[in-house]
This record gives C-alpha cells, structure tokens and sequence, in this order.
C-alpha cells in the first residue's frame, strides 16, 4: 500500500482503487465492537429562518452539499461547550 505525503481529498480517495488505499491507521472492527455498538437516530431538525452574514454562509457553501448540516454542527459544538456537565444550562 502506498502512503501519501499529503491528505487527499474526497474526491481523490474515491477515485482510488481499494488495493490503494493505506488502511494501517484504521482498527479492524471485530465482534466485540459491534456486539457493544448502539444506534443512534438522528435529532428531529426544526425548518427555520435565519439571516446569517454573507461571508459566513459562502464559507460553509464552499464545500459543497451539507453546508446546513455543517452549520448545525458547529451550533451542535458551541451548545455542549456552553452547556453544564449533566447537560443543564449553566
């Protein structure tokens, strides 16, 4: 397998065959993950409006499909970070 000098893109690892591609980092998944793994459905998500700066919302576009959920996430982030211990506003 070849290792790459830089990070590849999304697009570039999708173009690679599976022979390609440098697995070392990643852990094999073995019975005693998935006999612990849970599932987890996602949130309910509320339609809004919402004016946000320009700037701010190319920045998120510029990657392309998910913009609004990469918005949420990091809205996700600075609620945890604001939030108490036990989940309870501060």
């Amino acid at each position: 397998m070849k290792r790459y000098e830089k990070e590849l893109t999304a697009e570039e690892l999708a173009a690679l065959p599976d022979d390609q591609i440098d697995y070392s980092d990643i852990p094999e998944l073995d019975d005693d993950f998935w006999a612990n793994a849970k599932v987890v459905m996602p949130r309910k998500k509320e339609q809004i409006s919402i004016k946000v700066d320009r700037d701010v919302l190319e920045f998120f576009r510029k990657d392309g499909p998910g913009y609004q959920t990469r918005m949420n996430a990091v809205l996700r982030s600075f609620v945890e970070a604001h939030r108490g211990k036990d989940g309870a506003e501060p």
